[in-house]
């Protein structure tokens, strides 16, 4: 098996591509692979866990593809970058069908409630979707290397976690309360937005997860 430096996980849902090019564009040096094959998520040095869709679907499939043992065990052991579905899945469990997540961390994903006025009066939508305020919370984060403390972000989710710990939280946002928009703990990083869709911003996020060398 060829050696692979980043590989970004492919349970059937997500944007997988545009991740898998964006990595490619800060790391043209590193082999990138988009894979369901629990063996090469085993050998690869790094992992991205993207997603988009529905909780319940998504673990769903990270089961029928024998996922569920390989990320965990990539979680504490490995560089390990979390986005919007790949940092809920992470909890223990989820509003969104009563779904069971991986149980990585304790706490749970709640829904953005229907009704939501920002400071103006104005009804907020849900799902929340597009560009947001991100403010860091431990900016000596390796990963926040570059990035200005309430750059913005870009975002598309109905759900936000709630972890029972709230040292782990490394960055937020506000819509119109504070939602916890990252997590940080030893070797896993993960976050809520879309560093892909996030311009430079963006780039630079997952360039820093390229170039980061966590203390397990």
């Amino acid at each position: 098996m060829n050696k692979i430096d980043i590989a970004v996980i492919d349970y059937g849902m997500g944007n997988l591509r545009s991740v898998a090019k964006a990595l490619e564009h800060v790391a043209p040096d590193k082999s990138v692979v988009v894979t369901s094959d629990p063996a090469e998520v085993a050998q690869a040095e790094r992992i991205v866990f993207p997603g988009q869709g529905a909780m319940p679907d998504c673990m769903r499939e990270l089961d029928a593809r024998g996922l569920r043992e390989t990320v965990l065990d990539a979680a504490k052991k490995k560089p390990f970058l979390g986005i919007c579905i790949g940092l809920q899945m992470l909890f223990d469990e989820s509003e969104e069908g009563n779904a069971k997540g991986l149980g990585f961390l304790e706490g749970s994903v709640k829904r953005f409630p229907s009704e939501m006025k920002d400071s103006h009066g104005d009804k907020l939508k849900v799902p929340h979707m597009g560009w947001n305020q991100v403010y860091q919370q431990d900016s000596s984060h390796p990963m926040w290397q570059g990035i200005a403390d309430g750059e913005r972000f870009y975002y598309v989710h109905s759900y936000y976690v709630q972890a029972d710990d709230g040292a782990i939280s490394s960055g937020y946002s506000d819509y119109p309360q504070r939602f916890t928009s990252a997590i940080a703990t030893k070797n896993v990083f993960a976050v809520q937005f879309h560093p892909e869709k996030s311009a430079a911003a963006g780039l630079q996020l997952l360039r820093n997860f390229v170039n980061w060398t966590p203390t397990l």
